[in-house]
């Protein structure tokens, strides 16, 4: 068994660096050699059709499905063996796809469970810069709608409501980086554009984005650097302007035309 990751790892070069991971569900060969790097206040988008792996990636970073090779090093540390709670508990937090949030709960429950003397960290308690650090009331400055329910239960919020939420609990725990896992699914097109501007103000405090998207439009709008995954592995890495011009990945991989980008 590994040793926890130390609150106060050093760190040189990438926030995150994936190499070469191959990950798998069973006898189902997912991922087949995936590598990326991800930097402090950077957003990352992956891209690609449904079933390529984008989530499998994600399960991968956070440790809830580990690839059986290759190296995930988050903060200068190899997140080899490390359980999926020690790897959140070193600076990291998830928003799932579906959002997941916990329906019987209220909003005020749902947001202070990451803040639990069981699920928070040493780091989160002692590290971050004054006005920097997210805490309840921030948390409902950047979600107002979500202060107007506080006491509701979260199953009686609508889509955009529970994504809010989702996205709030997993600033609760003040990560480095942040997993973000399809956000625009379901959502109204003014839901979306608030979930682009989240995204936005999010890089700018410090926060790392590694984003899933279907959604092209936003994912080009907030990313530094996209990568395009068909099959398990990478086909293009990328800024979004060179994305927007590779006529022939849009058309195989991601069902765009360049029509479409104009």
């Amino acid at each position: 068994m590994s040793s926890p990751i130390p609150p106060s790892a050093p760190m040189s070069g990438p926030l995150l660096r994936v190499t070469d991971i191959h990950t798998y569900y069973g006898d189902s060969y997912v991922l087949q050699g995936v590598s990326l790097t991800l930097r402090k206040g950077q957003i990352a988008a992956i891209l690609g059709r449904n079933g390529m792996g984008k989530t499998t990636l994600i399960r991968s970073v956070a440790g809830l499905t580990p690839p059986r090779s290759g190296e995930i090093v988050f903060r200068g540390m190899s997140l080899r063996a490390q359980p999926p709670y020690a790897i959140a508990q070193a600076g990291m937090s998830i928003v799932p796809q579906g959002r997941r949030i916990f329906r019987s709960l209220s909003v005020r429950e749902n947001l202070l469970l990451p803040t639990s003397v069981l699920a928070r960290s040493a780091r989160a308690r002692t590290s971050g810069e004054p006005g920097q650090r997210w805490d309840f009331d921030e948390v409902l400055k950047e979600f107002p709608q979500l202060a107007e329910r506080i006491d509701h239960s979260g199953g009686s919020l609508s889509g955009g409501e529970q994504q809010m939420l989702a996205i709030g609990r997993a600033l609760m725990a003040n990560p480095e980086l942040i997993l973000m896992d399809e956000p625009s699914e379901g959502l109204a097109p003014r839901l979306v554009q608030q979930v682009q501007e989240i995204m936005r103000r999010l890089r700018a405090r410090g926060h790392a984005i590694l984003l899933v998207e279907q959604n092209l439009e936003l994912a080009l709008s907030v990313a530094d650097e996209v990568y395009v995954l068909s099959a398990g592995q990478f086909v293009f890495q990328g800024a979004p302007a060179d994305l927007a011009n590779a006529t022939q990945v849009l058309d195989q991989h991601l069902g765009v035309s360049g029509a479409d980008m104009v």
